[in-house]
């Protein structure tokens, strides 16, 4: 089963299984590199890679490090309980979120911790990173800014809804959505929400972490539909229906839409349009989302396949 999201680098597809398993396998042929356990299921965390190093988290609580060409555990850290969110790793630092209510900087080569931040709220979110500061949306109804040099608090948003998708950023905007039905515009300089967006008819959560490009927001949602928002304006443009609720989260490429729903298909949309491109058919939930690398696009199905397709 995969919940966690492929990342590509250097010809090999990394990735976290409900099997409490980190996977490489070869992108030119999908052949298996090497495995590496975990001890616990890997949940919606996705690994990060850099400098030669894998970080992925499981539902455990527990960071792990492991040697990008050898599969070789380096180190691993304890948090305090399960972890979902994603590893970011910028400089020496690799930044994780944890449900202990914690997002923790540890050194990247030895896992020792730097500093740690408390929220009120569990951390699902992913840190998202700009000019030497760490983005998160919260569960605790908050999106803060937090330094990277000692973990300091340098603002906060209240938004007013649970969090659990997470930031994207695009020139001085935050973008994301609630599980209060809502997508947010924060301006990081004013330091305010400069808009919001609710489907005049639809009221479903959003989970899906949006994904900018072209003055385009898109992201799915848990009303069966995949949203592009105006990014300046916050003003709906175009909605495309699937048959079950999206909570991957989209990539966008060449000017295309890839994003998969827990319908079992894979969907390919226009991103001027919305049209549908093209469709796969997995036959699974796609909760997972793409990565695009190389000139392929990969996607897991929650029945523990790996896809991998040329991109258009």
């Amino acid at each position: 089963m995969f919940e966690s999201s492929p990342v590509i680098d250097n010809g090999t597809v990394y990735i976290g299984s409900g099997a409490s398993e980190l996977i490489a396998i070869d992108l030119n042929t999908g052949k298996l590199r090497w495995k590496y356990k975990t001890g616990k299921e890997v949940g919606e965390s996705t690994p990060a890679v850099a400098g030669g190093t894998v970080y992925v988290a499981d539902l455990g609580g527990m960071l792990h490090a492991v040697d990008a060409q050898s599969g070789k555990g380096l180190w691993t850290f304890q948090t305090g309980t399960e972890v979902k969110s994603s590893p970011v790793v910028f400089l020496d630092k690799v930044l994780i979120g944890s449900y202990d209510q914690t997002l923790y900087a540890l050194n990247a080569k030895t896992g020792k911790q730097i500093w740690k931040y408390e929220t009120s709220g569990p951390v699902h979110a992913t840190p998202a990173i700009l000019d030497g500061i760490a983005y998160i949306a919260g569960c605790d109804e908050n999106f803060r800014a937090v330094r990277l040099t000692d973990g300091q608090e340098v603002y906060h948003v209240p938004s007013g809804s649970y969090t659990g998708s997470s930031p994207a950023i695009s020139g001085t905007r935050a973008y994301f959505g609630t599980y209060g039905n809502e997508v947010f515009a924060v301006d990081m300089k004013a330091k305010k929400i400069v808009w919001r967006y609710e489907h005049p008819v639809r009221k479903f959560p959003f989970q899906s972490s949006a994904a900018v490009a072209n003055g385009k927001v898109v992201l799915g949602g848990r009303d069966k539909n995949v949203h592009a928002i105006d990014a300046a304006t916050g003003k709906g443009l175009w909605t495309f229906a699937t048959k079950s609720r999206v909570e991957s989260s989209p990539a966008i490429a060449n000017g295309h839409v890839y994003i998969g729903s827990n319908d079992g298909r894979f969907y390919v949309l226009d991103l001027n349009t919305g049209q549908k491109l093209w469709e796969f058919t997995a036959g699974a939930a796609l909760s997972s989302s793409p990565a695009i690398g190389n000139g392929k696009v990969v996607i897991a199905s929650q029945d523990g396949r790996v896809y991998c397709f040329g991109s258009m």
